[in-house]
């Protein structure tokens, strides 16, 4: 799932950033961050980033933040947040929460208190995050296709001819681990989080599986044919596999 404009809140730290408009288009998928200094921000956007304004760099009036959600719609940001506080924007304005309803762009109000260098970086590796889970969902959805496709009988024996022993008891010792290096794309410190390790534990494990695999006899493609069965063996078949299966059954044994 993407990090949408209504996970925000809810990010470690990022507690005191609050919704005051827009709340209809809070599934809006953030795609990244943009801190906006310019007066407008059209030229450097893309479209789906969660936009900032300080007001630090240009003043900025109650008919100029209206300005800004408006460009937002036009140039399908995700939302936009302004920083409020004694120093710049002292207040946000009456007249925005309504503009956001009324134009469907959520609208939140960060304290100037919270630096942005804590905002962006969490922001960011959240958005990192769902878009390893995404891609990680994704693979397993292509194996359990072919493991509906092929059936449990056929798929166990190909696991059996082509998945050598030494090569399945390796897979049955570091389940875990292979699971969640494909879940963080081998990201060692957000694999240590969801195994509920240490670092160097991870590191350790992954040592051990390396000279598993050397001593292998599935050669040089051991990793990834480890990888593949692990998929296979163990994706849960869709609630259409059934179905799937009789289509396809004919079609493999010609």
């Amino acid at each position: 799932m993407p990090l949408r404009c209504r996970d925000i809140s809810a990010l470690p730290g990022l507690e005191a950033i609050e919704v005051r408009g827009g709340g209809a288009a809070l599934d809006n998928a953030i795609r990244w961050p943009y801190v906006a200094e310019n007066r407008a921000f059209t030229r450097w956007v893309r479209g789906g980033e969660l936009v900032f304004v300080t007001g630090i760099s240009r003043h900025r009036t109650p008919f100029n933040l209206a300005e800004s959600l408006n460009e937002g719609i036009q140039c399908g940001i995700a939302g936009l947040v302004i920083l409020t506080g004694e120093a710049y924007i002292g207040q946000l304005p009456p007249m925005l929460a309504q503009t956001a309803d009324d134009i469907g762009l959520p609208l939140f109000e960060q304290p100037y208190s919270l630096p942005m260098v804590q905002v962006t970086e969490t922001i960011s590796r959240a958005i990192v995050r769902s878009e390893r889970e995404a891609e990680a969902a994704e693979a397993a959805s292509l194996a359990a296709a072919i493991s509906a496709i092929l059936g449990p009988d056929l798929l166990n024996a190909l696991l059996d001819r082509y998945v050598p022993a030494d090569l399945m008891a390796a897979l049955s010792e570091h389940h875990g681990l292979i699971d969640a290096w494909l879940r963080q794309r081998g990201n060692q410190r957000a694999m240590a989080d969801s195994l509920g390790c240490h670092r160097n534990t991870v590191r350790d494990r992954l040592r051990r599986l390396e000279h598993a695999l050397a001593d292998s006899q599935g050669g040089v493609d051991s990793f990834s044919t480890l990888v593949l069965a692990h998929l296979l063996r163990d994706i849960e078949p869709a609630s259409n596999a059934e179905s799937i299966n009789n289509r396809e059954t004919t079609w493999i044994g010609k």
